[in-house]
């Protein structure tokens, strides 16, 4: 192994063992919040982050239990038990799969940039929003205040130390990840002088064994087939929008292109194991992503070390991690948070249309107060909303006579269902001559919509007893046309060759 591949082997490693700890509390929480036991949720972390790096994780990218599926797990763990969330984590392994197959992850490319920017602000948001939660004590009687007095100033302190060695340390040496030596440092200072403050082990014990093969206790029928698919269709999309989206984040931090249909069906392999293995399912996990490439592990080694190293703090190190305070682990996310956000989105205000800088708001927006997977469908259709309507606007006419005194209109943009009522608005039959030509060669008839108004014009010139004429369209809308038909004019050489979109093209 020559100097160059040792170090990137080093990075990996070590960036492994970070992610590893920020894994941790992550989770845990996770788990705690789809009303499982934290090992299900350590157990997920651990195969998920394993099996995606072998078979087909993007390099770099890091995957486990996730706080957006966790919030879809409880209603169903609540209502039918953890057994149905297994059998829901097989099926939705498999749906991945069959996403992965069918090729689709190609359609991720789709995705509108200030929809990409409004993710990322929106999970840089949520990532801050979910540390707070750690500022909470429960008093004697079950009930949740915040933190007070020296608990508070104390963990207060140890956050802003663990950020500030975060962010100064690379200006003196890069021989480890600052995010490492900023969690063993602020680790030791608590340990050694036996300072009081919140713990890992305050939020669970993560002591545990290998987890076992179980087949999911739930009876092989259709009305369990009833009960779990919704779930399992919605937890495969949430999964592979987060995760395909991470992917290309990280595509575009690393200037390289990952694999989205490898790494669908990494990922869907990874939930069919883990369900049968006991775990609550996963898919790509950006803030850990973040860290990892940040650190600059981009190699799959990363997660692989980091599966294994969370796997020993189960097996062997559960005492001691259990003793890191989880002001290092708050710290360390803050810094991702704040890395995370796109700080430069707001520069774009007064330089980029206004309908980008609603669809970046929106979309942030919804992440927070409800899943990604909705935020990101509401930003693509509010996208394509406004890419409809700036199109529809763009359709005009140049009116001018031909070569038999006939009136030319020389249409000019795209005929689709937005555009019709424009379209039909350019054209007065009342007040036009005997003879009127539309020449279709500066314009493309797109759809179904298009061809019914090219219809409606023509019978409302039909009524009036006027002859319309239509020059330059294709075969397919010659084929299509019902009243209009008798109206085209075919030049083979000129006739231009595409499709509307039109089912009954077959």
């Amino acid at each position: 192994m020559n100097i160059q591949n040792f170090a990137e082997a080093k990075t990996n490693l070590l960036s492994g063992l970070t992610v590893a700890l920020a894994l941790v509390p992550e989770a845990i929480a996770f788990a705690l919040v789809a009303h499982v036991h934290p090992l299900v949720g350590l157990y997920a972390a651990f195969m998920v982050s394993l099996i995606t790096s072998l078979i087909g994780g993007r390099p770099g990218m890091i995957s486990g239990a996730t706080g957006a599926l966790a919030v879809v797990m409880v209603a169903l763990v609540v209502q039918h038990g953890v057994e149905y969330l297994f059998a829901t984590v097989v099926l939705m392994g498999m749906l991945q799969i069959l996403f992965g197959l069918a090729r689709f992850g190609k359609f991720i490319r789709m995705v509108p940039h200030p929809v990409m920017l409004g993710f990322v602000n929106g999970l840089a948001i949520v990532i801050f929003l979910a540390q707070l939660n750690h500022f909470k004590v429960t008093a004697a009687d079950g009930t949740t205040r915040w933190m007070q007095g020296a608990p508070l100033f104390t963990m207060l302190g140890l956050i802003v130390l663990t950020m500030t060695i975060i962010y100064l340390l690379p200006k003196f040496t890069k021989i480890i990840p600052s995010t490492l030596a900023a969690i063993a440092t602020v680790s030791a200072l608590v340990i050694f002088a036996g300072i009081e403050t919140k713990t890992v082990g305050d939020l669970a014990s993560i002591k545990g064994s290998l987890p076992q093969f179980h087949l999911p206790d739930v009876p092989l029928n259709l009305e369990t087939l009833k009960i779990i698919f919704p779930y399992s269709l919605i937890l495969a999309g949430i999964g592979l929008i987060e995760s395909l989206l991470t992917l290309n984040l990280i595509d575009d931090m690393t200037q390289t292109r990952g694999k989205p249909n490898r790494a669908s069906i990494g990922q869907g392999v990874a939930n069919v194991v883990t369900g049968f293995f006991g775990g609550m399912g996963g898919c790509a996990m950006i803030g850990q992503s973040m860290i990892n490439v940040t650190n600059g592990a981009v190699k799959n080694l990363s997660g692989i070390a980091a599966a294994l190293f969370l796997l020993s703090f189960i097996l062997f190190a559960s005492s001691w991690i259990e003793m890191i305070p989880l002001a290092a682990l708050i710290g360390l996310m803050f810094v991702v948070s704040e890395k995370t956000f796109e700080w430069g989105s707001f520069r774009l205000f007064g330089k980029v249309p206004h309908a980008d800088l609603l669809v970046i708001i929106t979309v942030a927006v919804v992440t927070v107060i409800t899943d990604l997977a909705i935020a990101v469908i509401a930003g693509v259709i509010i996208s394509a909303l406004v890419f409809a309507w700036q199109h529809a606007k763009n359709i005009e006419v140049r009116v001018s006579t031909d070569e038999h005194d006939w009136k030319l209109y020389e249409l000019h943009g795209s005929l689709f269902f937005a555009s019709t009522q424009n379209f039909l608005a350019l054209f007065t039959p009342k007040d036009d001559p005997t003879d009127v030509v539309i020449d279709f060669k500066n314009a493309r008839v797109k759809d179904h919509s298009a061809l019914e108004a090219i219809d409606m014009l023509a019978e409302r010139y039909t009524q009036l007893g006027k002859k319309l004429h239509l020059r330059h369209l294709s075969p397919d809308c010659l084929e299509l046309l019902d009243k209009a038909k008798g109206m085209i004019e075919v030049n083979v050489l000129e006739d231009p060759l595409y499709h509307p979109a039109d089912n009954r093209l077959g």
